[in-house]
């Protein structure tokens, strides 16, 4: 998809009008699969702009975000760290840090 412009709105493809021919389609189903394709049209128009609304918030808010999330790794860091080391002085017991050769 090269183009990433918007074609038609919904209120275009409810308004649409198709020309009868002698072995057309039935109009009901034709208006049927379009009022599907104007509710998914409405639902990404409301998606895109709560994602726009999103977008603008933590732009506004810039590094606090990542503040917040570098301040919880490092605290997750430091108990998996502990737990390591309880684990450790579990299984090996109470001995020095230092390898016997």
């Amino acid at each position: 998809m090269a183009n990433n412009r918007i074609h038609l709105s919904a209120n275009e493809i409810f308004e649409k009008d198709f020309k009868t021919a002698m072995r057309g389609y039935k109009q009901e189903e034709v208006d049927e699969f379009l009022d599907l394709i104007i509710k998914d049209y409405e639902t990404f128009t409301q998606r895109i702009d709560k994602l726009h609304q999103e977008l603008e918030q933590l732009k506004k808010h810039g590094e606090q975000p990542r503040s917040r999330a570098t301040s919880s790794n490092q605290q997750v860091n430091y108990d998996v760290l502990k737990r390591l080391s309880n684990l450790e002085k579990a299984v090996f017991g109470q001995r020095s840090n230092s390898v016997d050769m």
